[in-house]
């Protein structure tokens, strides 16, 4: 039991060309881009909304949520839909494809690089032999006013 609690299991997605990390215990579910419903007035991160299942689901875009160039949605582009703050948001990423065990001694603490904006939303980073995967928390990549802002689209 104790050594189950050494590994933290996690789902592997792609922004940019590189890979990136949210615990599984997050996510609800992966899913193909659908049809998104615009919502004015809102953040330009955030893109609309979807009806997922019944469950209206905010869709945040990644990449610009973290500064990144917008890229354009292909057959490889995912939504993940993630619980954050007790609400369901879903996460455009450029792919998502992975699901590892890592063990929690082998991840490092987040880097301290100059000019670095969004340092706090990297909970850490792991070298696994040639993938270099960065651990995002999601509670600080959606700040509360950002998950209060999403609630107000759910109305």
């Amino acid at each position: 039991m104790e050594e189950r609690n050494s590994f933290l299991k996690v789902i592997v997605f792609q922004l940019n060309g590189k890979e990136y990390t949210i615990p599984v215990h997050q996510v609800g579910s992966i899913e193909r881009v659908m049809p998104i419903t615009r919502v004015p007035g809102t953040a330009p991160f955030v893109k609309g909304v979807i009806n997922l299942r019944g469950i209206v689901t905010p869709i945040v875009d990644l990449r610009e949520r973290l500064g990144i160039d917008a890229a354009r949605v292909n057959e490889q582009t995912r939504i993940i839909t993630a619980k954050v703050a007790d609400m369901a948001v879903g996460l455009i990423v450029d792919g998502a494809n992975d699901l590892l065990d890592i063990n929690k001694e082998v991840i490092e603490p987040s880097p301290e690089a100059v000019g670095t904006e969004n340092l706090e939303v990297v909970q850490g980073v792991v070298h696994l032999e040639r993938r270099l995967l960065v651990l995002l928390n999601l509670e600080k990549v959606l700040s509360i006013d950002d998950v209060d802002d999403l609630k107000k689209v759910k109305l």
